[in-house]
């Protein structure tokens, strides 16, 4: 028997209402039975120009469309603000908390009955999930894919290059026609980073957290298998509405266990947690920063993928995907959980295979024995922060060095590159007030470029320490989200040149050599340096900001207003 639709709250009213809600949707040139007793679907959809990862939007959305209508429901596609990392200013995490308001009110204010989320680009994928979370009707989530591999001068590329480039150009090794040149190399076909990026990072969360069709994370964008699986989740999301399958009933706390499991196998990007961390308060979750830890820790690396490995998201798919990776881990894993096609996680990946063992190894045979994300504490990081061993140099995972502060990312900018700024290899390079208040947004800046005169010297890598975010695609030995950030005057905010910082992975550890007597001192003349905005959605995300070891969500959004919509319209 099937469940009272929400919808007919609009389209089964009688009188002057019921007519005003099917007239204008007659208009459209739709018949009535369309609407008349079928589940309404709602295609949320993040395509934009702004946003090129998810520019081929609109052909998903028509093959989730057909799925729909052959399964007996009636589809209906919307906008909402669209977040492209790579063309939004001064940050697209700025903008997440508020494309995820738009997603919930859009979602309960009109009449959807199940509602398929179609997202790709890095913020595009949580803030999606985060909206419809806090709303709680049947979901299912679709990933654009990631572009095919680039390649430049015979050799494959990525996102992860990038930095490279940079590097190169700074030292003379490159010019800027060369990598003018290698741009169309790289971005050679629709979807989002061909690497273990954030983007793919978000990919993957989904499809391990239950909320997508088995093998969603890796079909590349330019793929036709990529619209046959959106028109099967079409055909899905129906019989989820039949079945009154919500979101609260697959995202448990084992989902989220999974999920983390997952990451560290796979050397997702650091962003995963802040990320991971909204969803959960938003569903009702109870998860903390040591949850990544307690749950990483004993997962070894066995996705050989960039930045942490070598290989890219088009050589997954090939090699097995998601699901082969699912297999590997199956006695970490909860696979028993609750999946969006009504089955549980093991039963979707029994039949799944590696088919290159140097793209997907085993769990005894890792490609790499570390974690890929460790969680750290000290007297710097009161409330903790992160760093992604996998990408991290081994002989830095033990080190002690001085600091060499940037007050913040114009600091930064003006003197990294003075060949007079004391600094050498053995350094610590600090960046503040780069965290969600201080920037405000959290920017990707915190694998800092290295020092030009220390590049020229052939040093590739050292210790950097921020309270902002790094991109999926970056690597080093990067330390990020220090919490509580610069700007609200905790520790972190006190540090200075020449403090000795200690840095021990293996112990979970980073410590700097003040004492607390001399924290105090600094703290009574210590003034903040960001600027505080005083109108519009910036004002109200800084006043509302939570810091990043809880999400970095709006305190106001926690959890969630259900579907319901107290007053009628008319």
């Amino acid at each position: 028997m099937k469940n009272k639709l929400r919808s007919q709250g609009w389209f089964g009213k009688t009188g002057k209402d019921g007519f005003i809600y099917r007239a204008w949707m007659k208009n459209q040139g739709i018949p009535d039975e369309e609407f008349r007793g079928k589940p309404v679907i709602g295609i949320c959809n993040t395509w934009s120009e702004l946003t090129p990862c998810n520019a081929h939007f609109r052909e998903i959305a028509e093959s989730v469309k057909r799925g729909v209508s052959e399964a007996g429901g009636f589809p209906v596609e919307f906008p909402v603000m669209s977040l492209g990392e790579t063309l939004i200013k001064p940050t697209a995490m700025l903008y997440r908390n508020l494309a995820s308001m738009d997603v919930e009110e859009s979602i309960r204010a009109n009449p959807i009955d199940g509602v398929v989320l179609l997202c790709g680009c890095d913020k595009t994928t949580p803030s999606l999930v985060m909206g419809a979370a806090s709303v709680n009707i049947p979901t299912l989530v679709i990933s654009g894919g990631p572009m095919l591999t680039g390649n430049y001068k015979g050799k494959d590329i990525g996102t992860s290059d990038v930095w490279r480039f940079n590097d190169a150009i700074r030292t003379g090794e490159m010019t800027l026609d060369e990598m003018r040149d290698a741009e169309a190399c790289m971005g050679r076909s629709r979807g989002h980073c061909a690497v273990m990026g954030t983007a793919s990072t978000m990919a993957c969360m989904v499809e391990s957290l239950g909320l997508t069709l088995p093998g969603n994370a890796a079909i590349p964008a330019a793929d036709s298998r990529r619209k046959v699986f959106a028109q099967k989740s079409g055909q899905r999301i129906v019989d989820m509405v039949n079945e009154d399958l919500k979101m609260s009933d697959i995202l448990t706390r084992e989902a989220f266990e999974n999920a983390i499991i997952v990451n560290a196998a796979i050397g997702g990007s650091t962003n995963f947690i802040i990320h991971l961390l909204a969803i959960a308060g938003r569903i009702g979750i109870d998860l903390n920063l040591k949850d990544f830890d307690n749950f990483s820790k004993d997962v070894p690396l066995i996705a050989n993928l960039q930045p942490s490995g070598k290989h890219f998201m088009e050589d997954f798919y090939y090699a097995g995907g998601l699901p082969a990776v699912l297999k590997e881990l199956d006695k970490h894993l909860h696979g028993n959980v609750k999946t969006v096609n009504g089955k549980s996680m093991k039963e979707n990946y029994a039949s799944a295979e590696i088919y290159n063992k140097d793209v997907v190894t085993s769990v005894d045979k890792p490609f790499n024995p570390l974690s890929g994300v460790a969680i750290l504490h000290g007297n710097l990081c009161e409330n903790g922060c992160v760093i992604k061993p996998s990408a991290a140099s081994p002989h830095l995972m033990e080190h002690t060095g001085k600091a060499v502060v940037f007050e913040d990312i114009e600091d930064f900018h003006a003197r990294v590159d003075d060949p007079n700024l004391p600094v050498d290899e053995t350094s610590v390079l600090v960046l503040k007030n780069v965290g969600p208040v201080g920037y405000p947004g959290m920017p990707e800046v915190g694998n800092m470029q290295i020092p030009k005169k220390l590049l020229l010297k052939g040093v590739t890598d050292m210790v950097r320490i921020s309270d902002g975010r790094m991109s999926g695609t970056g690597f080093g030995t990067v330390v990020l989200h220090a919490s509580p950030e610069a700007a609200l005057g905790g520790n972190f905010a006190l540090v200075k040149d020449g403090d000795v910082i200690n840095l021990h992975v293996a112990a979970r550890t980073l410590t700097i050599d003040v004492s607390e007597e001399e924290f105090k001192k600094r703290k009574a003349t210590w003034k903040p340096r960001h600027k505080q905005y005083d109108r519009g959605y910036v004002h109200l995300y800084q006043s509302n900001v939570e810091q990043s070891h809880l999400g970095a969500d709006l305190k106001m959004l926690k959890g969630g207003s259900g579907s319901s919509v107290s007053r009628d319209s008319h």
